[in-house]
């Protein structure tokens, strides 16, 4: 007697152009379809919320990848041996001790005391909008922000944001899943540089410690006396500029669009400035920049009626778990009252998003701030998705303002 054969998952190439323009409706049928989709080779994606969830904080997935995979992705300069010592790519124990220090130094104390700062910022940059009535939300406003916030952040002179920023910018090319032989110079050139321009800022650093992120990572020790080596410093300080400024850049983008779009939700949000936090938790749900992380599958585990074997990528669709309607009331509809969120945009378990508070308190000031300054924020033009980018994020977003 001969058994029928399990009928194969379908397929998701998150590189089709009706994906990135809009991914939801797909995302909506894989659900239906089952847990489980297929993707590279090798690899698998997770669909579905209450697995996500679950296997988001399983200690059997990883995220340490070996060296191999790394070359594989970024090639064979600094791009690909970077990964191999941020905290991004690192499982416990050397994970555990990288957090621990990084947390000492990086505490939501920090992020409060430079909110004034971030409020200063917010409003420097919307200045030239008073004046003429519009503005990109993207190069005016979600481009800059992040990266004066980091720097600041890292105590870098504002004369050196420009400097630093397009360097910032190729940062990211780097963290795609396979970066393109085309991309993979500037991913380099960026990784070097900004490698040299933080360690000889560390350097000054050990010299005149300041209250900065940086003087704080070389203070920082655990209840063992461990301390961050100095290029564990340099590559994880490295890695803040992509986690800084990627991730709150789309954020902001993709807010003020939401906005645009539901001008109900923007007249809510107006009548009530409280609601910015829901709001903000709202778009990550909604929209979220980071739409899948990968995990490495270091024992079998199964997800639903599969067993996916050791050795195996799991690429867990957050994007798709967001809008999963198992969890989420009428998950299509944007709602800035929402109450019960507990969407995954920063991930969870111990890889939970060591940046995610500081990306919330930028993205609470923004909105706080432009509601507050224009009685009206319309669209003064299309939208337009970044289509090369590794996460899903806007290339401009044009905003008219009332006076």
């Amino acid at each position: 007697m001969t058994t029928a054969r399990t009928r194969m998952p379908p397929r998701f190439d998150a590189r089709d152009p009706a994906v990135v323009a809009d991914p939801y409706p797909t995302y909506a049928a894989l659900r239906a379809a089952g847990p489980l989709c297929r993707m590279g080779p090798g690899s698998w994606g997770v669909t579905r919320y209450a697995d996500v969830a679950r296997l988001v904080r399983d200690p059997r997935l990883g995220s340490e990848f070996p060296p191999d995979y790394h070359r594989m992705s970024a090639g064979d300069g600094p791009a690909g041996s970077f990964f191999g010592s941020i905290i991004l790519y690192r499982d416990p124990p050397e994970h555990g001790r990288l957090r621990r220090l990084m947390a000492r130094a990086f505490n939501p104390a920090l992020v409060r005391r430079l909110r004034p700062t971030i409020e200063a910022m917010v409003t420097e940059l919307l200045d030239p909008a008073a004046r003429t009535g519009r503005f990109d939300a993207v190069s005016d406003l979600a481009f800059p922000l992040p990266v004066m916030v980091v720097c600041a952040l890292m105590g870098i002179p504002p004369a050196d944001h420009e400097k630093i920023r397009p360097y910032a910018l190729d940062l990211s090319k780097a963290f795609a899943a396979i970066v393109p032989e085309s991309d993979r110079p500037a991913a380099d050139r960026a990784v070097e540089w900004l490698r040299g321009y933080l360690g000889e800022i560390l350097d000054r650093r050990r010299a005149e410690p300041g209250d900065d992120l940086l003087s704080r990572m070389l203070a920082a020790t655990d209840d063992d006396g461990a301390v961050l080596a100095a290029d564990e410093i340099v590559d994880n300080a490295v890695f803040a500029f992509f986690a800084g400024f990627e991730t709150t850049t789309n954020l902001i983008a993709t807010g003020v669009a939401a906005l645009l779009e539901h001008p109900d939700q923007q007249a809510l949000l107006r009548t009530d400035p409280a609601l910015a936090p829901r709001a903000v938790e709202e778009f990550l749900r909604y929209d979220g920049p980071i739409q899948g992380v990968a995990r490495l599958a270091r024992e079998d585990v199964v997800v639903g009626d599969r067993t996916i074997r050791a050795g195996r990528v799991l690429i867990l669709l957050l994007g798709s778990a967001n809008r999963d309607p198992e969890q989420f009331p009428d998950p299509d509809r944007l709602d800035v009252t929402r109450e019960d969120n507990p969407h995954l945009s920063f991930g969870g378990g111990i890889h939970h998003c060591l940046g995610g508070y500081l990306a919330r308190v930028e993205a609470q000031v923004t909105f706080e701030t432009l509601l507050r300054r224009f009685p009206t924020l319309t669209a003064a033009g299309p939208a337009r998705r970044q289509t090369d980018g590794t996460l899903r994020s806007y290339a401009s977003v044009p905003v008219a303002v009332g006076p």
